[in-house]
């Protein structure tokens, strides 16, 4: 075996282990040092033997001479221009070389000697069978092709670099002329808010052709109860930073030499390189076991000197090996260039959100209408927040508060809480556990009474009913100029309502039968009516992700965690505790048959102060009238904002034990029963009532119950101003 290796290592060539790079640097330095020395021997400053080249060129191409200094400057400039490729053209190479050999043929033509030697043996030739003028002409055509073909221009390349630098000027503004195309996203979205894009009947166009876009960009998004303008993209920042991968070659060849050496031949083939890592493809021998390959996982991350190394096999799609290694430096996405993508601002779709850029650097979608509920489990320091912010950023920018409401829970108070005050929360931002629970509750209680609109309208879904109920309306109303007054009369709007729980493990702790029970309710049913569910925690447990609710929520974002235990709670499989944080993460949904690699967009936190910012100074001028939770349901079933029960389901005390319990301060079964002289089960049923409707907080123990409202008698809780 010693020997083997040993023939093998003195018969590999020294260039081999040279990346293609730095082979044309190496020539094209020699090319300029060629180059320079035929400039000084010309001048007479390259000694004897300056001189002596001197004269043989002028003897081989007389006055040509002065071409050969050019010539070798030209080379220097094909090895050296920037590719995307890695080898150099030939097609360069034989351009350079046919524009000095034409260029003697016409030095020879215009006289005898002008070419010397080798001018005068191409030129001599063709004029005694074409004649001199046809052979001028044929010579010029061939130096005018070799001047194409070295630099990759055409006939119009002139005037079209006039235009590339017109263009450039107008990429300087790119992301302020597409604000106005985003603005007009809110507008289509509402106007069609089918969750499938399968049951689209027209082919949409470009948003500019179709909503007429303005160039000034000062477009606002009108809806029904006001205007809204999306926040400008200039609020964001750009991709920063570049991936530096190290030698993709060497790599390759290490890759291939530490598989050899345990008797696995594989031939290397594509090299896709990321924001994060860089994948490095390679086909197995026939008869080879894949197990083979990924049982060599750390037997790669000595040879390569990176860890963690992850091996995809095989990779989705393709009959090969994707072995991902960590770039030496990252580049950091940046949620703008994400936003300005056609894949977004030409897309119909309202729920649709910016996940970040795969292995190739291609961005990524998601719509949550069809997701529909999602989870995200990571550690500290993995990019689960700023995942958060990228996600709800996104919807930010698509939809006005008419047409998404959020509910943000968040127990830590350090995430969500910035969100406070924008127009699109449906209450502020709850830190405790009580409120959680009674605002999943409430969103149950949305979920049936949105059920029995749909099932009296006879649709089907939250998009058949604005398509086929609401805009219909809503376009006869605005066509008539009918008075403000008869809006009332007008069918409900339904807008898209996403829950978003920062960490689920401090609710699971608390209120752990409740808090299962209402997820999995509202991950069941809620998909037709609108409502999704953003769940995220950072200890992915089977006490956290019970098998309940992994069942009901189908799509998963897994960043980085602790261990392979985590990874096979949260993805079903290992994988995430070998991603490098910082918003690598592993993306699987149902429409996915294996996870999906992608680096997340980031948002730091001066961008979202910005745009958050933005929002409530829109939500300032709102027409939309302000929201409270707590007022009492002056529309009955039809508001948007109904009760958390229907007036069938009361009592004709419910009201006096209200006013009983807020006035006592405190409230019990037993309480209400001397207070009321009614029975055990009529005061237990009234106690019920008073928690569905977020009068008092849930049952703890033997503690008594905490009086939350104060002073309603329908509705959730939103006093958190205290």
């Amino acid at each position: 075996m010693a020997r083997t290796r040993k023939h093998k290592k003195q018969d590999r060539p020294f260039f081999d282990d040279l990346s293609p790079h730095t082979k044309q640097a190496i020539g094209a330095v020699l090319f300029a040092v060629l180059g320079t020395f035929f400039i000084l021997s010309s001048l007479g400053y390259a000694g004897p033997a300056g001189n002596l080249t001197h004269r043989a060129l002028n003897y081989l191409f007389g006055y040509g001479f002065v071409l050969a200094p050019v010539i070798c400057l030209l080379y220097v400039y094909v090895l050296m221009r920037p590719r995307d490729d890695e080898r150099v053209s030939l097609a360069k190479i034989i351009g350079v070389a046919l524009l000095f050999f034409s260029s003697l043929g016409l030095f020879s033509l215009a006289g005898e000697q002008a070419g010397g030697i080798a001018g005068m043996a191409l030129e001599a030739p063709l004029t005694f069978l074409l004649g001199g003028i046809t052979t001028g002409i044929i010579l010029a055509a061939f130096a005018l092709i070799a001047i194409f073909l070295t630099f990759d221009i055409g006939l119009g390349s002139p005037f079209a670099f006039l235009k590339r630098e017109d263009a450039t000027e107008e990429d300087d503004d790119d992301i302020a002329a597409l604000e106005s195309e985003l603005s007009q996203v809110v507008d289509d979205a509402s106007d069609s808010e089918a969750e499938e894009p399968e049951e689209e009947v027209t082919p949409r166009k470009k948003l500019g052709e179709r909503m007429g876009l303005r160039k000034s960009g000062d477009f606002m998004v009108t809806s029904f109860v006001g205007s809204y303008a999306p926040p400008p993209l200039s609020l964001l920042k750009k991709d920063r930073g570049k991936a530096q991968v190290g030698d993709v070659k060497a790599n390759a060849n290490i890759i291939k030499r530490t598989l050899k050496n345990f008797g696995i031949d594989v031939e290397m083939d594509e090299v896709s390189i990321g924001p994060t890592v860089t994948r490095y493809a390679l086909k197995p021998a026939e008869g080879v076991r894949i197990s083979k390959i990924v049982g060599l996982q750390n037997n790669l991350e000595l040879a390569l000197a990176a860890s963690p190394v992850r091996i995809e096999a095989p990779i989705p799609g393709k009959s090969l090996v994707g072995i991902e290694v960590p770039n030496i430096t990252k580049a950091t996405v940046g949620l703008a260039p994400l936003l300005t993508s056609p894949d977004y601002t030409d897309s119909p779709k309202p729920l649709l959100v910016a996940l970040g850029r795969d292995i190739t650097g291609r961005a990524h979608f998601a719509n949550v209408a069809k997701m529909p509920h999602v989870l995200i489990a990571g550690t500290t320091g993995s990019g689960k927040s700023a995942t958060i912010h990228a996600l709800v950023v996104s919807l930010l920018f698509r939809n006005s508060p008419e047409q998404l409401r959020f509910i943000m829970i968040d127990p830590k108070r350090v995430e969500l809480t910035l969100y406070n005050d924008i127009p699109h929360l449906l209450t502020p931002v709850i830190t405790e556990a009580k409120k959680a629970i009674l605002s999943l509750k409430w969103a149950i209680k949305e979920m049936e009474r949105r059920y029995d609109i749909l099932q009296a309208d006879k649709v089907r879904d939250i998009g058949s009913y604005h398509e086929n109920i609401y805009n219909p309306a809503k376009a006869k109303f605005e066509k008539n100029g009918s008075p403000e007054e008869d809006k009332d009369a007008l069918p409900e709007p339904l807008p898209h309502i996403v829950i978003v729980m920062d960490e689920l493990a401090d609710l699971m702790q608390a209120y752990p039968r409740e808090l299962e029970a209402s997820i999995v309710r509202l991950a069941q049913m809620s998909r037709a009516v609108g409502i999704h569910l953003i769940l995220a925690t950072q200890r992915p447990s089977v006490n956290v992700i019970t098998g309940l609710i992994k069942a009901n929520v189908p799509s998963r974002i897994a960043l980085q965690v602790a261990s392979q235990v985590d990874s096979r709670t949260i993805l079903d499989q290992v994988g995430a505790e070998k991603l490098l944080g910082a918003g690598d993460m592993l993306f699987l949904s149902g429409e996915l048959a294996k996870p999906q690699r992608l680096q997340s967009a980031f948002i730091s936190e001066e961008e979202l102060k910005d745009v958050v910012n933005y929002l409530k100074d829109q939500s300032e001028a709102q027409v939309l009238d302000a929201i409270d939770l707590d007022a009492d349901n002056k529309h009955g079933g039809d508001a948007f904002f109904g009760a958390m029960v229907d007036d069938e389901d009361g009592d004709d005390l419910y009201e006096d034990a209200r006013i009983a319990v807020i006035e006592a301060g405190k409230a019990s079964t037993s309480y209400i029963q001397r207070k009321l002289r009614v029975g055990y089960s009529r005061a237990a049923r009234l106690m019920d009532l008073l928690e569905e409707r977020g009068v008092i907080g849930p049952a703890d123990g033997s503690k008594p119950r905490e009086i939350i409202d104060q002073g309603s008698s329908d509705g959730m809780s939103n006093d958190d101003d205290e």
